[in-house]
């Protein structure tokens, strides 16, 4: 890749901070970004570029880059941008500016796709803003925003550097800082708190890349682990350890209620995965984080340890003596039998069975959900076999999110099994040609309801008219059809499993259509109090 100049350097700077991947859209005023050489993946809308990015740094760990163009371009990019910051994911977004030739301090001249503070757009989000002017200022600063985003607690960083600057020969980069690596604090007064009492475990995002420390701490304290969202994964569906539930069903929440320690790991003791802090907890709390958070937890910890998480777990581990296992077994398979064997979730659950399937046949496919009532069965309850395997948009819950965000996902050269609503997937359709266009191995299915089914069911439950929320939908088949798309239309979720179990394995892109109106599961919000 030619890095000679601005564009390229802060490409180059990106990849080799793990990108990988950059997802963009040209402009007028970022074509220096292709003109560099290895130019960025081209999507078909700026919000899919950052949903793409995150999409990659949620299935790998690494940073996720995203370039778009100045104005109405970077203001497209805002709510993926958001997702990205609810969801504590490294993604660099770089914005291209009006050239700094047509620039007047505190003035706004009708320059094309000048605003008065583009970076302002960002600033209530980002974890850190950049507005580099000068070759020297982007060399400055391109390395100090990769580090930010990937430095605990992770979070997207905005830069945006003008037209004019990005054509220029690049500076030279300075040295590259030696990174610090902070040492464990706390342990002494967690590991009192613990001994000797019954401990669950509450894993969070942030402790995926530790996952190996974090399942060796809870067998070692016989503590069960219950995962937020953001952490499934951490602890495998299936082992011995994992409760493999939402703490929203009341058979997990009574198990977390009968402990004497909740031992939290990595962040997301937040609103959407306790139900606003309703959620029975125990007497204690034991808070384990990377670095102390800016918005800490709601509930006041006991004690609280900080540094490297592996460091960390594994300092635990060794200041305490084993302990035999105290949850009930099995409490998985009970929950989801009741679920199958009542009316209103029965078609739920086979949908499951339908995408676990597709999954284990693929050798662990990645999912991918969008905001729908499908993706919510998936998102919580779907068995998830390693970390990194599962990205959910519960955090700011952007609806769309689901096929680009599996862009992202599919670079990575791991098959992805996209779950869609019809109303989701229509917010992102021209991300069908570049799923085409790139030949990545992701399949869409598209569970159709015809409109806004959670919406609906919020008004049906409310006894209020259905107004809003039905939607006139394409013919999903015969569109991907047009995209030179293979499609395979299904009757119903009965019939639903070997059709997404051949889509899923055939490494092809894909689209699975199947009608089906579902019960959303309890971890929405109108069955917290059921």
């Amino acid at each position: 890749m030619d890095d000679s100049s601005v564009a390229g350097q802060i490409l180059d700077v990106a990849r080799r901070g793990g990108a990988g991947p950059v997802f963009g859209l040209p402009g007028v005023h970022n074509l220096a970004f292709w003109n560099a050489g290895a130019a960025p993946v081209v999507v078909r809308h700026e919000q899919a570029a950052v949903y793409a990015a995150d999409g990659w740094a949620r299935t790998t760990g690494r940073l996720g880059a995203a370039v778009v163009t100045t104005g109405p371009g970077a203001a497209n990019a805002v709510a993926a941008f958001g997702e990205a910051a609810a969801a504590h994911s490294p993604v660099l977004l770089v914005a291209s500016e009006i050239p700094q030739a047509l620039r007047r301090e505190g003035r706004v001249r009708g320059v094309l796709h000048e605003s008065r503070d583009q970076a302002g757009l960002f600033a209530p989000l980002a974890k850190a803003v950049f507005t580099p002017r000068t070759p020297a200022e982007v060399a400055d600063v391109v390395r100090d925003a990769v580090a930010t985003a990937l430095r605990h607690p992770r979070g997207p960083v905005y830069v945006d550097v003008p037209a004019d600057v990005l054509g220029q020969p690049a500076a030279a980069l300075p040295p590259a800082a030696a990174p610090v690596v902070d040492a464990p604090t706390g342990l002494g007064e967690a590991a009192a708190v613990l001994s000797g009492r019954r401990v669950v475990v509450w894993a969070g995002g942030e402790v995926l890349d530790d996952a190996d420390a974090l399942a060796a701490l809870a067998g070692h304290l016989g503590a069960p682990v219950v995962t937020s969202f953001r952490g499934r994964g951490a602890v495998p569906t299936g082992h011995p350890s994992a409760l493999g539930l939402p703490p929203h069903e009341p058979e997990a929440a009574a198990l977390l209620a009968s402990a004497d320690v909740l031992l939290a790991v990595g962040g997301d003791l937040d609103g959407m995965n306790t139900r606003n802090w309703t959620m029975p907890r125990p007497p204690h709390l034991v808070v384990v984080d990377a670095a102390v958070p800016a918005d800490p937890p709601e509930w006041s910890a006991d004690a609280t340890a900080t540094g490297p998480l592996g460091a960390v777990l594994d300092g635990l581990r060794a200041l305490l003596p084993p302990t035999p296992a105290w949850a009930p077994p099995g409490l998985r398979g009970t929950v989801l039998d009741r679920l199958r064997a009542d009316p209103a979730t029965a078609d739920a659950l086979t949908l499951l069975d339908a995408v676990d399937g597709a999954v284990e046949g693929a050798g662990d496919a990645v999912l991918v959900c969008d905001m729908a009532v499908a993706g919510y069965w998936v998102g919580g309850y779907a068995a998830v076999r390693a970390p990194r395997r599962l990205a959910y948009p519960v955090g700011w819950g952007t609806l769309g999110f689901g096929l680009p965000a599996a862009l992202g996902a599919a670079v990575s050269g791991m098959p992805v099994l996209a779950v869609c609503g019809d109303g989701g997937l229509m917010m992102a359709l021209g991300e069908l040609a570049t799923l085409v266009q790139e030949r990545l191995p992701v399949t869409v299915l598209v569970v159709d309801d015809g409109g806004y089914g959670m919406l609906r069911y919020d008004q049906q439950r409310a006894g209020h008219p259905e107004r809003g929320v039905d939607l006139v939908t394409p013919d999903f088949t015969a569109l991907a059809a047009s995209f030179g798309l293979a499609a395979t239309d299904v009757g119903s979720v009965d019939a639903l499993a070997p059709a997404l179990v051949a889509a899923v394995a055939s490494g092809a892109p894909h689209l699975v259509r199947v009608p089906a109106r579902l019960t959303p599961p309890r971890t929405t919000s109108p069955r917290w109090n059921e």
